[in-house]
């Protein structure tokens, strides 16, 4: 699929110290690692502007 003005997309990668099987906790949305190793999470958004990409959510440092 090509973007193209107007649309949006979620980039979402999700990053293991284990191996990359995963499975869903009973509330239905939390991702968990089968082997029970350590995992990170985190998302972009990005709105596909006349040919330019912005991002929406804006990387916030704790420093």
């Amino acid at each position: 699929m090509t973007l193209k003005a107007g649309m949006t997309i979620a980039i979402e990668p999700m990053i293991m110290s284990g191996r990359e099987k995963v499975k869903t906790g009973t509330n239905g949305w939390t991702v968990l690692t089968v082997d029970g190793s350590d995992a990170a999470h985190f998302e972009r958004s990005v709105a596909v502007l006349d040919g330019e990409a912005e991002i929406l959510t804006k990387w916030q440092s704790s420093r």
